[in-house]
C-alpha cells in the first residue's frame, strides 16, 4: 500500500499523519510519502527578488512545513518519501495522487462548515474533487 500524506506545518497535517502512525495494523507496512505545496509568490514580487531568493525561500517553506513530521516518523520508527511542489495545493495533491498511483490520500481538516468552505475554498473539496484516489479527511 502507498499512501499519500499532506502536510503543511498545522496542527491539522499533525493529526493526518498521527492518524496514519496510530494505526500500525491498518498503515504499518504501508509505504508512506509526505507531500507539501508552497503556495506561489505574486509574479512581480518573485521576479523583484530573483530566482535564487525565490528558491530558497520555497526551501525554507517547505522545509519547516516537513520538519515536525520528520520528528514524529522518527519517533515512530518510519520513514517517508518526501515530495514538494509550487502551486495551489488542492490540485497539486490530486495531481500526485493519480501520477504517483497512491492507494488513499490522508490530509486534515480545518474543520470549516458547508458554508465557510464554499465561500473560502477548501483545499479538500478540490483533492475530493480532482483525483479518483481514495481520500480519508482527519478532522
Amino acid at each position: 500500500m502507498n499512501v499519500l500524506i499532506a502536510v503543511d506545518g498545522s496542527a491539522f497535517g499533525s493529526k493526518a499523519l498521527d492518524y496514519v502512525l496510530a494505526r500500525p495494523a491498518m498503515f504499518g507496512q504501508a509505504a508512506l510519502t509526505l507531500i507539501h505545496v508552497a503556495q506561489p509568490l505574486p509574479p512581480r514580487a518573485a521576479a523583484a527578488v530573483g530566482a535564487e531568493i525565490v528558491a530558497a525561500q520555497y526551501a525554507h517553506e517547505h522545509d519547516d512545513a516537513l520538519r515536525e513530521a520528520r520528528g514524529r516518523l522518527a519517533a515512530a520508527g518510519r520513514t517517508a518519501r518526501e515530495v514538494v511542489k509550487v502551486g495551489h495545493p488542492g490540485s497539486l495533491v490530486a495531481e500526485e495522487a493519480e501520477a504517483g498511483g497512491y492507494d488513499a490520500v490522508v490530509m486534515g481538516s480545518h474543520g470549516h462548515g458547508a458554508l465557510a468552505g464554499l465561500l473560502l475554498g477548501s483545499t479538500v473539496s478540490k483533492v475530493l474533487a480532482g483525483c479518483r484516489t481514495p481520500v480519508l479527511v482527519v478532522r
